[in-house]
């Protein structure tokens, strides 16, 4: 008898430390490159929750190909938990712009959560293209089709979609130029090489109060309430747009509940502190988060919707 309590305690004592999640340090990989939208919202998740935990969150930019090159490698992760990816938009336009994909959006991952939803802004460079409206930038493009570049982060990404969505409703025959990462296009754009951009609101707010860039309105049904003069795309006149751009964690296939749970709590419990609440709102997001099975419905309907977006707009990777 005595024995048989000693082998039970033992395997107790084995599962408890098991159980235990995280004892190491974890990978988040950002499958873009320094600097960009989810780029920011990440290193603000990740000095937030690193306390909560109890162990580093390490960060690793893995960019290229519509962010399916870092995205692939937590497909192929072990699950425990270790190793995490955050995805946004871009995560479920790719696989209709790229033949070969090495994972399914939806079957090779296990989502964690929905993190936060934001727009993107449309501007110009004032001093390479004098268009103080919308249908001023419509008018301008049609009267010079295909000659007016537009600036993304990259083929495949949520920046060239929210562009080419733009281009199809809008009837405004504008040239997508792709670079590796949001940076590099935002340098761009401000120089004046292309004169035209969908970008996130930190890089609209500070250059816009600069005047190095003119806002013409925003991607989403609402106006944000960071620029509150600046119209949505539907109110001035491209009727019915509406690209909402959202960030999300998932892990490899899978992980174990426990483990989801463990990192839906902590960061659900770190979003709701009004501080990171304010410095997601800094990177231009809002906090919106969600259940494992929210984010997964999220995943499927999004899905759908921007591979017919993808169909209707005839978008291609260059």
């Amino acid at each position: 008898m005595k024995r048989i309590f000693i082998a039970f305690a033992a395997l107790a004592v084995s599962l408890a430390a098991h159980a235990v999640y995280p004892d190491h340090p974890i990978k988040l990989i950002v499958p873009f490159g320094p600097g960009g939208f989810t780029d920011v919202a990440a290193r603000i998740l990740q000095k937030e929750l690193q306390p909560v935990l109890g162990q580093p969150v390490v960060i690793e930019n893995k960019a290229g190909a519509g962010s399916t090159i870092g995205t692939a490698d937590v497909a192929k992760a072990a699950p425990d938990g270790y190793t995490l990816v955050m995805v946004s938009t871009t995560h479920v336009i790719s696989p209709h712009l790229y033949k070969s994909m090495q994972y399914d959006a939806i079957r090779d991952f296990t989502p964690v959560m929905k993190l936060a939803e934001g727009p993107y802004v449309l501007v110009v460079n004032p001093k390479k293209l004098d268009v103080k409206s919308v249908q001023e930038l419509i008018a301008a493009a049609k009267a010079r089709p295909n000659s007016i570049d537009y600036a993304s982060s990259g083929n495949g990404s949520s920046q060239h979609l929210v562009g080419a969505l733009f281009c199809s409703m809008a009837g405004a025959p504008l040239n997508h130029v792709p670079y590796r990462g949001s940076s590099q296009a935002m340098n761009d754009v401000l120089a004046g090489t292309v004169p035209v951009s969908f970008v996130g609101v930190p890089n609209a707010l500070s250059s816009v109060k600069a005047g190095r860039l003119r806002a013409l309105a925003v991607s989403t049904a609402k106006r944000y309430q960071e620029m509150p003069d600046v119209p949505t795309l539907d109110e001035a006149g491209v009727k019915g747009y509406d690209a909402t751009i959202w960030l999300g964690l998932l892990a490899p296939p899978n992980t174990p509940r426990d483990v989801v749970d463990r990192l839906n709590a902590a960061i659900t419990k770190v979003l709701a502190e009004p501080a990171a609440r304010k410095l997601m709102s800094s990177a231009g997001v809002d906090v919106a988060t969600s259940t494992p099975e929210q984010f997964g419905a999220l995943l499927k309907t999004e899905y759908d919707r921007w591979g017919k977006v993808v169909k209707e707009t005839g978008a291609v990777v260059n």
